[in-house]
């Protein structure tokens, strides 16, 4: 491991992506993947940036250059989809994305001249699919995760529609979206480049706000309009693909649409079932024993293997080759009611709701606080200019439960913090 020694600038990288709540795990898969993507100098200048949204002068002081040359470095990182802009009334600000959501995606959602895109498919396919340690890291810890599933508003009946909320429908997130952006999607494009890829549409990557204004800026992605986007959906229902959208109530930044076997998040969801790596929505469906003809149509589209037809046995009140449902690995996706030929297969209310993050900052802030990051998140290595971010973190963490809350004052070893905590937790909420 030659390269831990000589490639300074990458090993520090690793160690800056770390500091996200979704990290990069080392490995000698990583590193060729980062070569890739970054130069040395440029992996040393992106470790020094904050992990909190900077300006060009901010940068500009931790690389000890003029603020327009940081400024035209950036804006060359932002081309290449490896740092994100956002567009502010008095100019720009940046932010280092992790890895995934990130730049690994960003990276492969358009065809690219200036990037070897078959040997990165094979390197990130390696690191992500076959090797366990980022999956694992990325999927299967903590409670609050990256992405949720959306149920196909078209099964639900009239009764559970008025059970809905307007978070947990893709044509809310569509309709209500700042910019909308359509992009390859980066699962299958990886796929098709190692040959293995699904007849999936390729171009049906969705991303919203924010998220969408920077694509479009930077040619990642197209704009398009809510009519289109809703056309999108309609495309994939129609090859049964699932709803993966970001986890959170307001200002959704994306919503892919998964088959089961290019998508990374369907093969974790398998891979790791029973530590639920994605939210599921809440619903399940429900098998009308009289109308299943055991054809087992819903088993083969099951992007997470939840449905299978039941094996013979003598105590068993349903006759062998009838679909059965394992609640526990069941999304909710409802690609198994769409296509019964029967319609032997119904959604119906599944267990009661999870938490869901309000906007991606609350989010990072739980899953920092899941996965032992959150010291990194609020101080930054450095002295914090102003109080916004302090006081947004502290919203959330006064919103937990009392053990989450001296989880998080632990790891800030702040013992004005747990004081706060200590004094708060006894007021009344007002939200």
């Amino acid at each position: 491991m030659a390269h831990l020694v000589s490639n300074a600038g990458y090993h520090d990288l690793v160690r800056r992506l770390n500091r996200f709540p979704q990290g990069a795990p080392p490995s000698d898969t990583l590193f060729p993947i980062l070569k890739m993507l970054f130069s040395e100098k440029e992996a040393g200048w992106v470790s020094r940036l904050p992990i909190r949204v900077f300006s060009a002068e901010q940068a500009a002081k931790r690389w000890s250059i003029a603020p327009s040359a940081a400024r035209r470095r950036l804006d060359d990182l932002c081309r290449r989809g490896l740092v994100v802009d956002f567009a502010y009334p008095d100019g720009f600000r940046y932010c280092l994305p992790p890895p995934m959501a990130g730049f690994f995606e960003f990276s492969m959602m358009r065809l690219r001249s200036d990037l070897d895109q078959k040997a990165l498919a094979e390197l990130l396919y390696h690191y992500i699919n076959v090797e366990h340690d980022f999956a694992a890291a990325l999927f299967a810890r903590g409670e609050i995760q990256l992405g949720r599933i959306f149920t196909k508003e078209a099964l639900l009946d009239d009764p559970l529609q008025l059970t809905v909320l307007d978070f947990e429908r893709a044509s809310h997130v569509i309709r209500t979206a700042g910019a909308i952006a359509l992009g390859i999607c980066y699962c299958r494009h990886k796929m098709g480049h190692l040959g293995t890829a699904c007849d999936a549409p390729l171009e049906l990557c969705l991303t919203f706000n924010h998220a969408a204004a920077f694509l479009i800026r930077h040619g990642h992605a197209r704009p398009i309009e809510s009519v289109e986007a809703l056309d999108v959906l309609q495309r994939a229902n129609a090859h049964h693909l699932v709803q993966f959208g970001e986890n959170v109530r307001r200002e959704v930044n994306f919503i892919c649409n998964c088959c089961k076997c290019c998508c990374e998040a369907m093969q974790a969801a398998r891979r790791f079932a029973l530590m639920h790596p994605v939210h599921a929505a809440p619903f399940v469906p429900r098998v009308a024993p009289d109308l299943c003809s055991g054809c087992g149509l819903c088993a083969t589209h099951c992007p997470v293997e939840a449905i299978a037809p039941a094996a013979p046995a003598p105590d068993q009140p349903v006759r062998a080759g009838t679909a059965r449902v394992d609640v526990q690995r069941c999304l909710g996706c409802g690609v198994c009611a769409g296509v019964c030929p029967n319609g032997a297969i119904t959604m119906v209310e599944g267990p009661p709701r999870v938490l869901t993050p309000r906007d991606t900052a609350h989010r990072t802030v739980l899953m920092a606080i899941e996965r032992g990051t959150l010291p990194h998140i609020l101080l930054n290595n450095a002295s914090i200019p102003g109080h916004r971010l302090l006081a947004v973190i502290l919203d959330v963490i006064f919103r937990l439960p009392p053990v989450q809350q001296l989880l998080a004052a632990h790891q800030l070893q702040s013992r004005y913090l747990e004081w706060l905590i200590d004094r708060l937790r006894w007021q009344p909420r007002l939200y």
